[in-house]
This record gives structure tokens, C-alpha cells and sequence, in this order.
């Protein structure tokens, strides 16, 4: 290692020994890994060169396996869905029996065909977290396509670009006009950029990644009978709102709504594709502890927070490749929508919380629920935002919440030096309300807080210490809870509308102020509606300027939005608006946040973000080492014991010599009680009745004589049953393997 390059792994250790006692280091690195990001952009046939040359350590995009690529490693993720959608003017295929033959003769030849695409003929995959309580429905799906359906009309089929036409057969033939059906990939981003929502540092809907939602995205539209839509449009609200008294009630409702989806065939699930990524596994020049996501990939926030230089152990200058240059506006509210953009928001901007990389929850990144309760009484202190203006007025007496979710929002400075404070956790509630008419895409993204949000109450502010010796850190942590309308699972209630920005509120006002004046729009739509730019707070320079006079005349007032009067006070503005103006000077944009790197450079062919190590950062070098290397786990046996069964486990493990490791399956040995488990072993159980209705669901992590316990003892009524059985190995749910057992209660 060069002499550079060991002062730059260095240089953290020695900025904070200095505060520390002499001859020690402060054993506490705010953000992540790398110190520099490098961002370029590159097609996928330049991508081997540049990973011989050591050019890059990782490629966020799709790539085929080059020849001699030893020193490369893969990550495997869903791509998307490869399905048979029919033409609605078909008139050979008007009825649902020919379509649904039609499509089970295609999906029997698929069946036993070497296909690019992993055959799956169902809408929930391993590759969702849901996909156990789907499991006995797919064991049918998959009998049933490997049987040739009666003969029928031959298809005519249309083939879309990049899926190979399947052989030659009596029941189908190619064809570009006329067609009666095409086979077809539905890539899972394209699937879900009308219904994700991503907001300043909200991500949602909170069940972005259950199959029972994407398949809703999937289908729904296609569903040509009214009927057949009323019913799946009644359940699907039903699922979203919490309108069910148990988990098994909700399991049934995802299961009818999937069944509801599919029985017209005018869309048939066939298989799904996966994405392959690469990254530079090279001893010296490559990387390591890589983290990335089970549907998104290395284009995820998880991919930053948990990657580092084998040469390093915390800092280094990583490089990595995108497809494709950012097309879209770089500003926090309708800005960062295509995937390059995506990318980079994920390091600049923290959101609330992060969608867990292998499972379908979230994880706490900069807010924590401490509690989900309710239903409750909105407490007469708490706040409601105006619907026309933002305005926060105190609740009307005697609301009652369906759901109550508190909060310790963790703090930190922004990048402009300043404090974060309550008044910029509570300022996206007052922006969402305001400007839901004026902008469809704020409309749309805010929707869901919206409607659910009942009220919003700052209880206190702690003072948490971080005491590092001769150095204390003291930490304000405000306590807030936030009252909902409808009741979510408590796994899912926290990414509803949590109390948190990742952007400075004297930002949001300068945005506010340049949309009002009519200098730009936040959202693309908006722009090209009103014809003015898409709001760019970096690389749009004449718009930069004309912020710079705004933001000039609100330091000399000492601006404070109403909405905020109460809680910011004059000195703190002139403050605020002093420390934005400086920073874009220093800087040469506005774009400030309070995320683990900062927006250092950028040109038509990079862009450069530097690393922000500031104590008050909550989270830290290695925080997220747990979700590198993710391993599987299997249900290797099951016994059963009066109402218990008794489950084998069998588990990946990974063995490290110096830079290198392997993965093995083998036996999991699991600690008795009263030893720690260096691992998280939980048990997804779900009982199906012969009437394929779930009566019980549930999870298990009980470990006696070595084997893992799910109880079955009172839940179940007399009759003959199915359990469908998954393990989950530290909250690794994807690519996973159902087992189903016959299970039978005696009168």
C-alpha cells in the first residue's frame, strides 16, 4: 500500500485522536466506508475493460459474464416478471377458459425449455417476503403447468425484444400482426415507478416489496370484467387500510387478491428474470462486505453503507459505474426519479427509515419506533396540518387514532454546519399539505401520509451523551409520536409517515419560493406543464443565482414560514439562511442534507461526493456489516411431536482466510437457551385448511435439543391441514424454499 494511501486510511483516526486522550483513538467513525464516491457512467460492453484495468469497482447495472472474469463477484437480484398478457380484441381469446388453456399449453412447453428466465407460474416469488404464505398455491401452479392442456385455438404470438421465442409448436406460432397475446418482461422498476413514492426522506408505500402488492401493480389494470374488479379493488383496500381482526384474515385477503388477479388470465404469470451485477473481487485492487438489495441490487442505499476497499479498512476512493447519465433534476422532492439519480439520493440524502435489502420490511436509519399502539386519543396538544395550507393547529377534541407510533428521531448537523431541530422534523407534514394541489406529483407521493395522518406530537427532547473520554457528544433526540387514521402492522406502520427531512426546512422554503415565483417546478410533469425548468439546485446556474437573491432577502428578514412561528426563532433563521447562503458559495450548489456524503463535483462523465464524518452522525463505519453476505437457510427435516414440530435446519456458512471466503451448506448447529446465537434463526409458519383457507400464521425461534419449535399446541380446530414452512437466516427471506407439510388434528 502506498504511502498516500495509508495517511488517507489514517486521516479519520487522526482527526479524532486529537480530541481524544493522547496515545488513543476515539473508537467511533461517523458514515461509511469510503471517504470519496466516484460515480461514472459506462455502457455494459466497456464494462469488462474497465474491471481488467481496475478501473471500477462495481457495476450498478445489468451484465452478462465476461470470459476470464475470475476477479469478478456476482450479486443476484429481481429484475422482473416474464409474463403472457393477451390482446383484449382477440376474438379467438375473448373467453377466460380459452385464454387460461391457451396460456397453460405455452407454460407446459416452458416448463421443460431452457429459458433465460427462471420458469415460474405464479405472481408471488422467492424473491418476496410473503412468498411462504403463497407456498401450497404455488406447489399447484407448478403441477399444473407441467400437464398439457386440452388442444385449442392455435395462439398467435408476439415476442418482445429481448426474451427469445419459445420452439415451435401446434398450439402457437410467431406473429407481429394480428397477435393474440405476447410474451413479454415487465421489469420490476418500470413496474413500480407509478407506485412508489420517494419524498424528500420518505420512501414508501410501506409494502413496496410484498408480492401481493407488486402483483396488484401487475395485474389490476388488465382485469376487463367489472365484477372481477370491484372484488379485487374491495380487497386490496381492505389489505392497505388494516381492515382485518387477524394475521391469518390477512394472509387470506393477499392470497384472494392474488387468486382474484390472476383467474381471468388476461395477464399469466410465466416466470421472472433476474439481474446479475458485478464487482471487482481482485486481492489488492478489488472490494469487499458488499451489501445490496434482493429487488433493487447495487442500486440501493444498503450497497454505500456497507462497501469498502479490501486495501482499506475505512476509507479509500471507490469508483463505481452507473448505465446511464442522470437524466433527472437533482432536487429532494420531484428531482433523483431515474435510476442514476437514485443512486446518487441514496448517499446524499438518509431517509427515515431503509427497506430491509432481504426481507419486506424496514429498518431504522435515522427515526426508531420505540412503540406502535393504539387505538388511542389524540392528545389535545398535538398538531394537525391545514389540508389547503400546512398551517399546524391543534386537534380537534375527542379524535381518536386507530394507531399511535413513537419515534426517537436521531440528529445531526446538516452539511452547511447548522443543527438540525424539531422544526425540520416537522416541516415536511406542513410541505406535503401545501402542496398536494398545486403539484401532481407531490399529490401523488404524499397521498398515503395524508390520508392516514391524524395528528403529530413533539413529547420532549433528550439529550443523549457519547462519551469518548476527554471528548463528550451530546446528542438531542427528539421523542415524537405520530397518531394514524387506519392501523398498519406494526412492521409496516413505522414507513407510513414518520417525522423526519433529509433536507434543512429553510431549503424547502427556497424551493417553495423559487415554484411560487415561477422559476422552475419541482416535478417534471410540472415543468413541462407550465414550461420552466425542472427544478435543478446544482447544476441549473442561472437558477442557482436567482435563489441566491431569494435566500439573500430572507437572511436580511430573518424569514420564518407561519407554519413554523413558534418554533424557529429570529436569530435561528438569520442563522439558517446565513449558513445556506455560505455553504452554496463554498460549494457552488444548494444542495444541502444531512446524509453520510456530500455533493463534491460533478461533469458530463462523473460525479464526485466526499464523505461528511461528523460526530453528531448517528450512524457509524460498519453499522450495517450485517447485511453483507447474506446467507440462506432450509428446513432440512421436520418431526412431529404431539402438537409440535421439530424442524432440522440446514444453513449457509461463511468461512473467511485473509481477502478470500467461501460459502458452504451444512447442518446449523443451534445453541441451547441461555447461549448467545451468533446468528437469527426465525421459522415463517402459515396452517392452510383443506378449504385453502390460512387459520394460523405466525413465526418461531424456540430452539430445544437442537432443533427449532413450532408450536402448533390450541391454534387449530380438528381436520386435515397444510403447513407451509420457511426459514429466514438474519432477515434473509429472498430466494427462499418452502417446505409443505401434511398436518392433521385428531377429533
Amino acid at each position: 500500500m502506498s504511502a498516500l494511501r495509508v495517511l488517507a486510511a489514517l486521516g479519520v483516526v487522526v482527526v479524532f485522536a486529537a480530541w481524544g486522550e493522547a496515545g488513543h483513538e476515539i473508537p467511533y467513525y461517523p458514515s461509511f466506508y469510503p471517504q470519496e464516491i466516484t460515480l461514472g457512467f459506462a455502457e455494459s460492453a466497456s464494462v469488462p475493460r474497465l474491471f481488467a484495468k481496475n478501473a471500477i469497482h462495481a457495476y450498478v447495472g445489468p451484465l452478462s459474464a465476461p470470459k476470464g472474469a475470475a476477479k469478478l463477484a456476482w450479486v443476484h437480484s429481481l429484475r422482473g416478471f416474464v409474463v403472457l398478457t393477451f390482446n383484449p380484441s382477440s376474438r379467438a381469446f375473448a373467453d377466460a377458459r380459452d385464454r387460461c388453456a391457451a396460456a397453460a399449453r405455452l407454460g407446459a412447453a416452458l416448463a421443460t425449455t431452457k429459458t433465460e428466465y427462471v420458469v415460474h407460474p405464479y405472481p408471488v416469488t422467492p424473491w418476496h417476503d410473503d412468498y411462504v404464505h403463497h407456498g401450497d398455491l404455488v406447489e399447484t401452479a407448478k403441477t399444473r403447468a407441467t400437464v398439457t392442456a386440452a388442444a385449442g385455438p392455435a395462439l398467435k404470438l408476439r415476442v418482445r425484444s429481448g426474451l427469445a421465442a419459445p420452439p415451435a409448436g401446434p398450439a402457437w406460432r410467431t406473429a407481429e400482426k394480428e397477435w393474440d397475446a405476447t410474451l413479454e418482461e415487465i421489469s420490476l422498476r418500470a413496474l413500480l415507478r407509478e407506485e412508489a413514492t420517494r419524498l424528500n426522506g420518505w420512501i414508501g408505500p410501506p409494502w413496496l416489496k410484498e408480492g401481493w402488492f407488486q402483483a396488484h401493480a401487475l395485474y389490476a389494470r388488465g382485469v376487463t370484467e367489472a365484477g372481477a374488479r370491484g372484488a379485487i379493488e374491495e380487497t386490496f383496500t381492505r389489505r392497505i387500510r388494516g381492515a382485518y381482526a387477524s394475521a391469518a384474515e390477512r394472509v387470506n385477503l393477499e392470497r384472494r387478491l392474488v387468486s382474484l388477479l390472476t383467474r381471468g388470465c388476461e395477464r399469466v404469470p410465466l416466470g421472472v428474470a433476474l439481474r446479475r451485477e458485478a464487482v471487482n473481487d481482485d486481492y489488492s485492487e478489488g472490494v469487499e462486505n458488499v451489501g445490496y438489495d434482493g429487488q433493487e441490487g447495487l442500486g440501493s442505499a444498503v450497497f454505500f453503507r456497507t462497501v469498502k476497499l479490501k486495501d482499506f479498512p475505512w476509507n479509500g476512493w471507490l469508483r463505481v459505474a452507473a448505465v446511464a447519465r442522470p437524466t433527472a433534476a437533482w432536487n429532494p422532492i420531484g428531482g433523483f426519479s431515474d435510476e442514476t439519480g437514485g443512486l446518487l439520493w441514496s448517499a446524499l440524502g438518509d431517509a427515515a427509515v431503509l427497506p430491509e435489502p432481504y426481507g419486506g420490511g424496514w429498518l431504522p436509519n435515522r427515526v426508531r419506533a420505540v412503540e406502535v399502539s393504539g387505538p388511542v386519543e389524540v392528545p389535545p396538544d398535538a398538531l394537525v396540518p391545514e389540508p389547503a395550507t400546512g398551517a399546524l393547529r391543534p386537534v380537534a377534541p375527542g379524535v381518536v387514532a386507530r394507531q399511535r407510533v413513537t419515534y426517537r428521531v436521531a440528529l445531526s448537523k446538516f452539511h452547511d454546519e447548522t443543527k438540525m431541530s424539531v422544526a425540520d422534523v416537522v416541516y415536511p407534514y406542513v410541505f406535503a399539505h401545501r402542496w398536494s394541489a398545486k403539484d401532481r406529483q407531490v399529490e401523488r407521493a404524499t397521498a398515503l401520509p395524508r390520508e392516514w395522518l391524524a395528528a403529530v406530537r413533539v413529547v420532549k427532547v433528550d439529550t443523549e451523551i457519547r462519551d469518548f473520554g476527554d471528548l463528550q457528544v451530546f446528542l438531542d433526540t427528539p421523542v415524537v409520536e405520530v397518531y394514524l387514521r387506519h392501523a398498519a402492522e406494526p412492521a409496516e406502520a413505522p414507513a407510513i409517515a414518520p417525522p423526519w427531512s433529509a433536507v434543512p426546512w429553510q431549503l424547502l422554503v427556497l424551493m417553495e419560493e423559487a415554484v411560487t415565483r415561477g422559476l422552475a417546478a419541482f416535478s417534471e410533469d410540472e415543468a413541462r406543464r407550465h414550461g420552466v425548468p425542472w427544478l435543478d439546485l446544482a447544476r441549473d446556474r442561472k437558477l442557482g443565482d436567482a435563489l441566491g437573491a431569494i435566500a439573500e432577502g430572507f437572511e436580511r428578514r430573518a424569514y420564518v414560514p407561519e407554519a413554523l412561528r413558534g418554533l424557529v426563532s429570529v436569530e435561528q433563521a438569520r442563522q439558517r439562511w446565513a449558513a445556506l447562503r455560505r455553504f452554496r458559495r463554498q460549494h457552488g450548489h444548494w444542495l444541502v442534507t444531512s446524509g453520510p456524503y456530500g455533493l463534491q463535483k460533478w461533469s458530463g462523465d462523473s460525479i464526485v461526493l466526499a464523505v461528511f464524518r461528523d460526530l453528531s452522525y448517528p450512524n457509524v463505519v460498519g453499522s450495517f456489516d450485517r447485511y453483507a453476505f447474506p446467507l440462506r437457510a432450509w428446513v432440512a427435516g421436520v418431526e412431529r411431536r404431539g402438537d409440535r414440530l421439530e424442524l432440522q435446519v440446514e444453513a449457509q456458512t461463511l468461512t473467511k482466510f485473509e481477502r478470500a471466503y467461501k460459502i458452504v451448506r451444512e447442518p446449523m448447529r443451534l445453541p441451547p437457551p441461555g447461549e448467545k446465537a451468533r446468528d437469527t434463526l426465525v421459522a415463517h409458519w402459515t396452517v392452510v385448511s383443506a378449504a385453502d383457507e390460512v387459520v394460523a400464521t405466525g413465526r418461531a425461534h424456540e430452539v430445544q435439543g437442537g432443533r427449532l419449535i413450532v408450536d402448533l399446541k390450541g391454534k387449530l380446530p380438528p381436520g386435515a391441514y397444510r403447513v407451509l414452512l420457511a426459514m429466514v437466516l438474519n432477515g434473509n427471506s429472498m430466494d427462499t424454499e418452502v417446505k409443505v407439510i401434511p398436518y392433521r388434528v385428531a377429533e
